[in-house]
């Protein structure tokens, strides 16, 4: 059997800087880019864009605008062909990837939900997590709203969430992600699917989350974009 060879080249991915002194500002410099399945199909050419620490910016566009493929490369699940992804002064290449990524708190539009506790579910694998953090991430969250005592975190949540409603199961992704601390908060997606109300919910908890995290919302819907600092237009893979 043929031996198969990652397409991202690691080994020079060594850099660890210390949380603490990561601000959170990410610049994509020139950046061009095609998926390996299709490198005939330039997505983004001489892509420039610049998202600042500490605030809320949006993402909007139709769908293959580029929303998803600017994630994709933020989390760099791929390597831009040419150019550069910056967070702060540091080429994404040159991080660590598993220390790159713990920087990193994610939210997808179908949040994936075990059938285990819901503290199981927000804990996530992670050891030596305190009843305090668990409890701030429910906080910001605002899924204290009915996560109320130590038996509700012993509720178990089904099948994909199935005994949760959609706001319920957003509210436990985004405690699961603000419980790493991260540096960097992409909520993708993340209200597409739920009603007004709801989505006011998840506003909310975005406004509430503490500063000092760089918070990005991928949108369809302008409602969304509502209270970020700036949105970015994208139309053909460029900014517009």
């Amino acid at each position: 059997m043929k031996e198969r060879k990652p397409k991202i080249d690691f080994s020079k991915s060594l850099k660890k800087p210390m949380k603490e002194s990561i601000h959170g500002e990410i610049i994509f410099n020139h950046v061009s880019f095609s998926y390996p399945k299709t490198p005939y199909i330039k997505l983004f050419e001489d892509l420039n864009l610049k998202i600042e620490s500490n605030k809320i910016t949006a993402l909007v566009g139709h769908s293959g605008s580029g929303k998803t493929s600017i994630v994709n490369l933020l989390k760099r699940l791929y390597d831009v062909d040419d150019g550069e992804i910056l967070i702060d002064s540091y080429n994404v290449k040159d991080l660590d990837i598993m220390h790159y990524r713990s920087l990193i708190g994610y939210v997808p539009q179908e949040p994936v939900l075990f059938n285990q506790s819901i503290r199981e579910n927000i804990i996530f694998g992670r050891e030596h997590v305190s009843k305090e953090d668990i409890w701030e991430a429910l906080s910001l969250s605002y899924a204290d709203e009915f996560v109320k005592t130590e038996e509700d975190l012993d509720f178990i949540v089904g099948m994909r969430g199935g005994k949760l409603s959609g706001v319920q199961k957003q509210r436990i992704a985004i405690a699961r992600a603000i419980l790493k601390k991260p540096k960097i908060l992409i909520l993708d997606e993340a209200t597409s699917a739920l009603d007004y109300e709801s989505e006011k919910i998840l506003q909310k908890a975005m406004n509430k989350i503490s500063k000092g995290i760089t918070k990005i919302v991928v949108a369809h819907r302008l409602s969304t974009t509502i209270n970020a600092d700036k949105i970015l237009v994208l139309k053909n893979g460029k900014i517009i």
